[in-house]
């Protein structure tokens, strides 16, 4: 009988997993917001329109889950405010080499990649080179290493 119980519990949590639309922050708790505000103030849709870090306006804002973005031009605050799933990192912005590693580490918000329509930010130019160098085989252990990192109250910086 315990090991029917096991064989129930491992199907539910393989489909939980598979039904899972992707793997990022659920809520302002599970967010990089060490400054206050997310990406460190830089504006999430510029890495997506310009392919580059550029700096958001605290004049120019918008409340996703909880969380505060910054924007640097109207025109990507009202792409964000459209879409807003589009655009936001994964991991809750925090590095995605670290999660790839089981720990949670904050960011440089200039060593970014996109891949497959979503942005990863990492915490260095070293970690942002090991990222790389296998994107699919990091973004598999950090999807599957995030809902534990995201519990962790240590943040490497």
């Amino acid at each position: 009988m315990p090991s029917r119980m096991i064989s129930t519990a491992c199907v539910a949590f393989v489909l939980a997993t598979l039904t899972a639309p992707s793997v990022r922050a659920e809520s302002a708790s599970d967010v990089n917001l060490i400054d206050g505000i997310a990406l460190h103030g830089f504006d999430p849709v510029a890495y997506f329109n310009q392919n580059k870090a550029v700096k958001g306006d605290a004049q120019l804002t918008a409340v996703y889950h909880g969380v505060t973005y910054e924007f640097a031009s109207k025109e990507d605050q009202a792409a964000f405010q459209a879409n807003p799933e589009k655009y936001v990192p994964q991991y809750g912005g925090f590095c995605a080499f670290a999660v790839s590693r089981g720990v949670k580490a904050d960011i440089d918000p200039h060593e970014f990649a996109i891949n497959d329509g979503k942005l990863y930010v990492n915490n260095s130019g070293r970690a942002q080179k090991l990222f790389v160098e296998d994107v699919k085989g990091n973004i598999e252990k950090a999807d599957q290493n995030w809902p534990d990192v995201a519990k962790q109250t240590k943040i490497i910086r």
